[in-house]
């Protein structure tokens, strides 16, 4: 019997299905059927599922996801996660992923076709041909060479972008105000202003993401300062071109032509009336169709959803870093740590703070957000009923308010990495944590609140504080030998006249042993806390 199951939609390629089964764990179910695209439809079969494999067809909302106990993870063939609640899915603790790169270069030479369709009137013409027309004159195109290109986004596909209309022996000008101009300019690029670009292009093709700042950011105002004449293409994304403004600046003349592969809602109405204006050149979002780009995207989203079921590997989610297998299996242990500390302060305080992380020595030069991840998971966890894992932690931690600081430090003093928890204004002595790793993958806590000691943080684990006097730890061995309790470990940290006792047990403690413990002579408190 399968582990997991699977559910692949929107026809996505074979070959994601070929992947997942030969797994020998994960059972696959293919299910194109238009009517449950609908979140409403999606929702009432979703429940068995472990993952979901979607293109741009079926839409996840919060809906699907609240009906979705088992769903883990969601796997987008293709770059773009708009038909994705993220925020619901974060909150859930399902990862959702995408296969950026997969269609990076079919996508690019759509922008391309549609350039050159526009600067010869491809379709247009092609549609007056079928109905026995020769209109040579009304079709006459311009030449592409020695014209100035203008690429708004200069991430994989607009970089793509640039480099054919390179070999096309076109002049390439650009704007992305989060590449480095080292970048793009070794690429032989010509980085300047927006204001710039918009007037100098004889041609402008769009590759910015989906963001509040692209928003409708070809609107009047964008086309009033275009290069009279100028054409638009746009790859990217439906919302980022305020269509009337469009349809005002070619009734003018101050658009040559628009080339639209992406629409704000698609599909868009019949009665859009950019649709039916002639110098424009449609296509239904064909960027990413090939059926080179869909066998790629369907194989890398098949092999990540893989490994994340199989291996707990996360590679390209959009809503937790990124962890390849080689930096994981480095990570691992310290991730391993990291959640044993945050679930034992949890624990042991009960109460919601803002907390300080801090990670020294060889953990410096890491990605440590997992490992923040991490602490989060097993703080919460400790005290909250709602399912808490890796990706919805900061998530919850955020909607209760808790605000997390994290820094670096080379110095780990003694250590070789340390990872060190602070909850700020906690004003009792439990309020700070230390913990590394022996022979990089042994935990250990090696500081709780004031005192230094070398505990192993694992199963049932008593914490004592005491008054440092003769005969408390007699007391408590007899006690717990009495109980019929036995000690796996026991550590002892010891500092201005106190002493604290982390002592590991093979079974966890009643409630009336805990308060037989409580009542001994020169114990200060008795804390017991459960780890995995």
């Amino acid at each position: 019997m399968s582990k997991y199951k699977v559910m692949l939609r929107d026809s996505m390629a074979p070959i994601a299905k070929e992947i997942l089964e030969a797994t020998g764990e994960i059972e696959v179910v293919i299910d194109n059927d238009k009517a449950t695209n609908k979140p409403e439809a999606l929702a009432e079969i979703i429940g068995e599922y472990d993952g979901l494999g979607i293109r741009s067809g079926t839409k996840v909302n919060s809906k699907v996801l609240e009906k979705a106990p088992n769903l883990k993870v969601i796997g987008r063939a293709g770059i773009g996660v708009d038909n994705i609640d993220r925020s619901a899915a974060t909150k859930k603790g399902v990862v959702v992923m995408n296969a950026p790169g997969g269609n990076t270069v079919t996508t690019a030479e759509h922008a391309i076709s549609l350039m050159l369709s526009l600067a010869r009137h491809i379709p247009q013409a092609t549609a007056s041909l079928r109905q026995g027309k020769w209109e040579k004159k009304k079709f006459l195109g311009v030449e592409i060479t020695g014209k100035t290109l203008g690429i708004l986004g200069l991430g994989q596909i607009g970089r793509i972008v640039a480099g054919r209309a390179q070999g096309l022996k076109m002049n390439v000008l650009a704007h992305d105000p989060f590449v480095a101009l080292d970048a793009a300019r070794s690429l032989g690029i010509e980085v300047s202003s927006l204001e710039d670009v918009i007037a100098r292009s004889d041609f402008l093709t769009l590759h910015v993401p989906r963001l509040k700042e692209t928003e409708n950011m070809v609107n009047r105002d964008f086309i009033s300062k275009l290069k009279p004449g100028a054409r638009i293409i746009n790859c990217s994304r439906g919302n980022v071109i305020d269509l009337d403004a469009l349809y005002e600046g070619l009734e003018s003349g101050q658009v040559g032509g628009a080339a639209l592969d992406v629409f704000p809602k698609e599909p868009p109405g019949a009665d859009l009336p950019i649709l039916s204006h002639p110098k424009v050149v449609l296509t239904p979002h064909l960027g990413a169709s090939t059926g080179e780009a869909q066998s790629k995207v369907a194989e890398m989203i098949a092999r990540q959803m893989a490994d994340y079921l199989m291996e707990g590997v996360i590679n390209n989610a959009v809503n937790f870093p990124s962890v390849s297998g080689d930096v994981l299996e480095d990570l691992e242990p310290y991730m391993d740590l990291a959640e044993r500390m945050g679930s034992m302060l949890g624990q042991l305080i009960r109460r919601l703070h803002n907390i300080t992380i801090t990670y020294s020595g060889e953990l410096a030069n890491m990605e440590t957000k997992p490992l923040t991840h991490a602490v989060l998971k097993g703080m919460l966890g400790s005290y909250t009923d709602t399912p808490v894992n890796h990706v919805n932690a900061p998530a919850l931690a955020k909607e209760k308010g808790m605000k997390i600081q994290e820094t670096i430090s080379r110095d780990a003093k003694d250590y070789t990495s340390l990872i060190r928890i602070n909850l700020e204004g906690h004003g009792e002595e439990l309020n700070d944590i230390w913990g590394t790793l022996f022979g990089k993958k042994y935990p250990r806590v090696v500081r709780l609140g004031r005192i230094y000691m070398d505990a192993i943080p694992e199963g049932p684990v008593l914490i004592i504080q005491n008054y440092d006097r003769p005969g408390v730890i007699g007391n408590i061995g007899k006690t717990l030998a009495a109980k019929g309790y036995n000690i796996g470990r026991f550590q002892l940290g010891r500092r201005e006249g106190r002493a604290l006792c982390m002592i590991n047990l093979d079974s966890t403690l009643d409630p009336d042993t805990m308060k037989e413990l409580e009542s001994l002579p020169d114990i200060i408190y008795v804390n017991q806390v459960e780890l995995d």
